[in-house]
């Protein structure tokens, strides 16, 4: 039996690596939605808030050091106004003497607080430093690190989750369907090898395949021109990874058994990858979309695998997160596995 695994294993390595399509699709396919995706979005959540300012003074000068303003200079008022009413500047100020006059545009309220808040807020400090007196209130501010994340720290682990879950569907499928369709299976059948290494050989290269994409995807991410940062807990997410191939696998192994060709295989394995990529929050973040679609992604096991992968790598939960994905991405990879043993056929 070792030995039969061997030779299956083997077998099916050279022949992975013989198939440049699937080469392509395995690796530099999913890679260059990461590379493409990771440059548009690598500054986004960094811009300042860009404001006209006419004039000169202290005011102009300390909203600049706060490294959340752009001044755009103008030298009258009326060109700064004309570029608020064109919706080109949510405000512009005017410093003249020791009089500050903020004018803004109310269609976005949003920017238009920001902007007031900014504004008044340094005007306040300059007067208590002005008039000498010590402030009655003492205020410190404190950065809290929120929940939101940087593109390129959401970008991996979903594009990551989605390279993996295509290479093993297809994978799994397509060979499933050729093997059947050229009399192999009946050859394992009929020589002295069980199901057992014959499976196992499959799982033992589709896992191999999936980590080299994962050590690629994330060597890539780790470049300074687009910023990944691990967090301190990354280590957690390769019982999510696992768990999500294995389930990823059991799919393919059910496309595989219920197709007949391998042209039907790759579009029922399309049907079932994409729509799940799309529901599951690979490519825009699930928690914006109604609630009645997070819960029906729920049923996905890429949404289970995307969530995991995220909550590890970049958010940096510990043990405890694990129960979840991995309970779920198991649980359904026995199911489906038990549905794709009833339906197999080692024929046509």
């Amino acid at each position: 039996m070792k030995g039969a695994f061997k030779s299956l294993s083997v077998a099916m390595v050279k022949g992975f690596l013989r198939d440049k399509t699937t080469l392509f699709f395995a690796f530099l396919f999913p890679l260059m939605f990461l590379v493409i995706f990771g440059l548009l979005f690598r500054d986004a959540g960094n811009e300042k808030i860009k404001i006209g300012a006419v004039g000169d003074g202290q005011v102009l000068v300390a909203l600049e050091r706060t490294g959340a303003v752009e001044l755009e200079r103008f030298d009258d008022l009326e060109a700064g106004l004309a570029k608020v009413r064109d919706g080109d500047l949510p405000g512009v100020v005017q410093a003249s003497g020791d009089e500050v006059v903020l004018r803004f545009a109310a269609s976005d309220q949003a920017q238009a607080g920001t902007v007031q808040g900014l504004v008044a807020g340094v005007t306040q400090q300059l007067n208590v430093a002005a008039s000498g007196a010590p402030p009655k209130y003492d205020f410190r501010a404190e950065q809290v690190e929120d929940a939101s994340l940087q593109p390129i720290q959401y970008l991996t682990p979903g594009i990551l989750s989605w390279g993996t879950a295509v290479t093993a569907v297809f994978g799994a499928a397509i060979t499933l369907v050729n093997w059947r369709r050229k009399q192999v299976l009946r050859r394992l059948r009929l020589a002295p090898i069980g199901a057992t290494p014959i499976l196992a050989s499959r799982v033992v290269v589709t896992i191999g395949v999936a980590v080299l994409q994962a050590l690629l995807f994330v060597g890539v991410a780790l470049l300074p021109v687009f910023g990944l940062t691990l967090s301190g807990t990354w280590w957690l997410s390769i019982p999510v990874f696992l768990s999500g191939v294995l389930a990823f696998f059991a799919i393919g192994m059910l496309v595989g058994a219920f197709c007949k060709t391998e042209e039907a295989a790759t579009g029922a394995a399309n049907i079932v990858v994409l729509p799940m990529a799309f529901l599951s929050g690979t490519f825009f973040p699930i928690d914006k979309a109604p609630d009645w679609l997070q819960t029906v992604s729920k049923v996905f096991p890429l949404r289970h695998v995307n969530d995991g992968m995220m909550d590890f790598l970049v958010r940096g939960k510990g043990p405890e997160a694990l129960l979840l994905p991995c309970g779920v991405l198991l649980g359904f990879t026995l199911v489906v596995a038990f549905i794709a043993s009833k339906v197999f056929s080692w024929e046509d």
